[in-house]
């Protein structure tokens, strides 16, 4: 095994002109057109509208195959070893590719066997998650590390909008078969970006004891330190959680927006906002540290939510309110990964395991906010579903605010 030296953390160091942060706009296009343009997307509407498949079956497989978006730290350490994390990028983007077309060369999207075989595909994604992770983690400056996270999370929006757009266009046009070679040149073809990554040094041997005593020391500067629980509360707080994404449409009937504005604004036009509020996060200065401006902007995507919840049930009302919280929340996600990479500090041998585990941590509040506001709405009506994320939203970034606003920047390497 091999311990790679990465470039020093972002602890003042002048960036380095060959980071190239715009590289991780492309390099998170793979697994943007696996699980935003097909399951996330277009897979619903193959397996109901093309297959026949009944709505709950077609729900559930959804549902599964959404699933390592959660749980792939338990399989992502192995991005650190063997081989470089672009190298491994390369590799799991074409293995998914692979695995996604035999998936859609069998007679049913719904039968055991693909639904088997696009499990594994979204496995092998999440490894590109993993590996981005890790690369990010080496870029040496502050600035840098934003702006990849700003790129990192438009692309991935970016990517997942267009992916969807053309395998709706051609679902209706092309067979099965034929939608899988597509599938399959979308996500392997954009992982050759991964040429042009930063490339990582390797100065270890293969010393087994050394390098299991460099990853347990790596852990420990991350999580086994006083500043690893609020940033930790950072990540598992509510404040932009972006659930309301996947209420908003079942919302809109009851502000009386029609099915085409409901299409645009959730579909391609809620891309493009989010898409440019998360390039817009890499305007903020680096001077504000990651969590401060996050939860900062924590409180403006709650007070744009709060249009939803005190104004009157009106079309005007919906469109600004939505189309302010998907700006803002696309800055959120972006400010969200400066977080992660902050809490991170650098990659050193074990970068992409522990990414992996802080960036799961942050699925958690999505999944019980769209429970919440869920629950609010079906029992108190559709402005509480806005409602009961504005009051959940403000206290915790509100508490963690001050808690940071009160603390000296401390920013740690591994």
């Amino acid at each position: 095994m091999e311990i790679r030296a990465d470039e020093p953390t972002a602890a003042g160091v002048t960036a380095a002109p060959h980071e190239r942060p715009w590289i991780f706009g492309v390099l998170i296009a793979p697994v943007a057109v696996l699980a935003n343009g097909l399951i996330g997307g277009a897979l619903f509407f193959l397996l109901h509208q093309r297959q026949g498949v009944g709505a709950a079956r077609a729900a559930e497989i959804v549902a599964f195959l959404n699933l390592p978006n959660t749980i792939y730290f338990l399989w992502s350490p192995i991005t650190d070893f063997w081989m470089r994390r672009r190298t491994w990028l390369m590799v799991a983007a074409t293995a998914a590719a692979a695995v996604m077309l035999a998936a859609f060369h069998q007679p049913s999207l719904a039968s055991p066997v693909a639904v088997a075989l696009m499990f594994l595909s979204a496995c092998l994604g999440q490894l590109i998650v993993a590996g981005n992770g890790g690369l990010m983690g080496t870029l040496t400056s502050e600035a840098n590390r934003r702006r990849a996270g700003s790129f990192y999370q438009s692309g991935s929006l970016a990517f997942g909008a267009l992916a969807l757009s053309v395998l709706m266009y051609f679902s209706s046009r092309l067979q099965l078969g034929v939608l899988g070679w597509l599938m399959a040149a979308m996500i392997a073809l954009p992982s050759l970006a991964a040429l042009a990554a930063p490339e990582q040094r390797i100065i270890g041997g293969h010393d087994l004891k050394k390098t299991f005593a460099q990853i347990w020391k790596e852990f420990k500067g991350t999580f086994f330190r006083w500043e690893a629980l609020p940033y930790t509360l950072v990540v598992l707080f509510p404040m932009c959680s972006g659930s309301m994404i996947q209420l908003l449409p079942g919302l809109a009937a009851d502000y009386h927006i029609s099915d085409q504005q409901v299409a645009w604004i959730n579909g391609l036009g809620g891309a493009l906002l989010t898409g440019a509020g998360a390039l817009s996060a890499a305007l903020v200065s680096t001077r504000v540290r990651a969590p401060v401006a996050y939860l900062t902007l924590g409180l403006v995507n709650a007070a744009t939510l709060a249009v939803l919840w005190l104004g009157p049930l009106t079309p005007v009302v919906y469109l600004t309110g939505t189309v302010l919280f998907m700006f803002t929340i696309g800055a959120g996600y972006a400010l969200f990964t400066a977080v992660v990479l902050e809490f991170l500090g650098g990659s050193g041998k074990s970068g992409s395991a522990r990414y992996s585990i802080i960036n799961s941590l942050g699925n958690v509040p999505v999944a019980y906010m769209a429970f919440v506001d869920g629950s609010c709405a079906g029992r108190w009506g559709v402005r509480a579903a806005s409602g009961a994320d504005v009051v959940l939203s403000t206290i915790g970034a509100s508490l963690l605010l001050a808690y940071f606003l009160s603390r000296r920047s401390v920013k740690h390497s591994t």
